[in-house]
This record gives C-alpha cells, sequence and structure tokens, in this order.
C-alpha cells in the first residue's frame, strides 16, 4: 500500500495513554510505520482470506482471522 493513513497525532496519543509524559517525533513516526506495516499484513492476510472463501467481501471474522496468524 502506497499511502500512508495515521496520523501522527494518534501515535502521541496511544502512546500518552500507555503512560508516556513526552513523546519525540521519532518515536511517533516509529510507532506509526511499525502499526501500518502490521495493518497491511493484516489486511492482505484477510482478503486472501475472502478470496479463499469465494467472497469480495471482507468481513470482520477474515481481520481477525489473519491477526492471529
Amino acid at each position: 500500500m502506497s499511502s500512508r493513513l495515521l496520523p501522527l497525532a494518534a501515535m502521541e496519543k496511544i502512546l500518552k495513554q500507555c503512560g508516556a509524559d513526552r513523546v519525540s517525533d521519532k518515536a511517533k513516526v516509529a510507532l506509526k510505520n511499525t502499526m501500518e506495516d502490521l495493518a497491511d499484513e493484516i489486511a492482505t492476510k484477510a482478503v486472501n482470506l475472502a478470496k479463499h472463501a469465494g467472497r469480495v467481501t471482507v468481513k470482520a471474522s477474515d481481520v481477525k482471522l489473519a491477526a492471529k496468524s
């Protein structure tokens, strides 16, 4: 996927909710890149599961199963 979707402000919010008092810009970017890469992997697996089942619609169960593997 070429387009990146997660905003840095959301990364800071997540880190602060987990107990960080301050968050560096590099930490926000690192978390953003990691989460986007993981999301891409899960989405690809979920799409493949839906196709394997003969569906064009990706369901929540596909995403949940893809995230487990």
